[in-house]
């Protein structure tokens, strides 16, 4: 393990550029103890000023990209963030980069920027549970504890990360498992990148699968993504939901399926069908530890299937986007989902 205070001398202190996006953590209420709060109200030069000691381990810079409630992000947004974060940081602007976002889809960001972002420099995104005007709000030490992983050299190669509650997440594994407790995201799969105490970083392991500098994915050209829509599996479900997605336009669809990304056998046939026609059908699952392994219960092979092994529904929903903007066979995605 390795362990580092994130102290540096005034004129060696690296450059941290924070890009906020909205979220709780720039969110009111009308009083400290309400549940209820208007996310993005917050601009990122106050949140920036809440925060004594950042310039003890960075020269700070702010951007203000969006100011939305995280489940307001759009890929149009994310887009515009990862073309920001490589120029920042292929230009040697930034050392490292702060994301401030909400956590409703936090975890959708993250992997996204864990496979268009084309540096091994730190990119690290953060928020909160509560709002900026709670009683013990969360986010100023969270905001403080990101910039310290994102100004540390052993945390660069690493891909994107998440810093929340004092914990170092890797964007492949995370998920958000709470709705409103401060030790919302877990990384069940795979554990944990590290710790980060008060700007002290302890890292205990490195991604295994690809990302970022090492990722085949990019973003140059591109200003919108295929549609794909996720289906959520459960008992008897209607099987023509998926002849819905495929007459609105969707180029793939992710089952969230039962247990280890199963169906119904109405569904199964009409999933084949589609199948068939060339759509991409990726099975994933609800239940939120565990792989989904191909060939297993359903036969892939002969249904012309993907199994999402490792990913759920959401992140499976990501990388399959990114497939579709190049000509790519079923074999070849499949592929994608082992690497990434």
């Amino acid at each position: 393990m390795q362990t580092r205070k994130n102290r540096h001398p005034p004129n060696k202190r690296p450059c941290v550029m924070i890009l906020a996006t909205g979220g709780t953590i720039a969110g009111s209420a009308e009083s400290g103890t309400q549940a209820g709060y208007t996310s993005g109200r917050v601009a990122v030069d106050t949140m920036i000023a809440a925060v004594p000691g950042l310039p003890a381990i960075a020269r700070i810079q702010g951007e203000q990209v969006a100011n939305v409630g995280s489940q307001d992000m759009t890929f149009a947004i994310m887009i515009d963030l990862a073309d920001r974060i490589n120029t920042l940081l292929g230009d040697g602007v930034a050392d490292g980069v702060v994301v401030t976002h909400g956590t409703d889809t936090m975890e959708e960001t993250a992997y996204f920027l864990n496979l268009t972002v084309r540096s091994k420099k730190p990119v690290v995104l953060t928020g909160s549970m509560r709002p900026a005007t709670a009683v013990s709000a969360d986010g100023p030490l969270n905001l403080y504890n990101a910039v310290a992983v994102a100004a540390d050299p052993d945390a660069a190669g690493r891909g994107t990360l998440v810093v929340m509650n004092d914990r170092i997440h890797g964007a492949h594994s995370l998920t958000k498992s709470n709705t409103t407790s401060v030790e919302t995201f877990i990384s069940p799969i795979n554990g944990l990148i590290g710790t980060v105490n008060y700007g002290t970083t302890e890292y205990f392991r490195r991604p295994v699968r690809r990302h970022t500098c090492q990722s085949e994915f990019s973003l140059t050209g591109v200003t919108s993504l295929p549609r794909v829509d996720i289906i959520y599996a459960c008992a008897d479900m209607p099987a023509d939901l998926v002849d819905g997605s495929v007459e609105r336009g969707a180029r793939g669809i992710v089952i969230a399926g039962d247990g280890n990304g199963n169906m119904n056998a109405a569904t199964v046939e009409r999933a084949a069908r589609a199948a068939k026609k060339g759509i991409l059908i990726v099975r994933s699952s609800r239940v939120p530890t565990g792989k989904v392994g191909r060939n297993v219960e359903i036969d892939d092979d002969h249904l012309r299937f993907i199994a999402s092994d490792e990913l759920n529904p959401a992140k499976a929903r990501i990388l399959l986007m990114l497939a579709l903007l190049n000509k790519r066979s079923r074999e070849e995605i499949q592929r994608l989902f082992y690497a990434y």
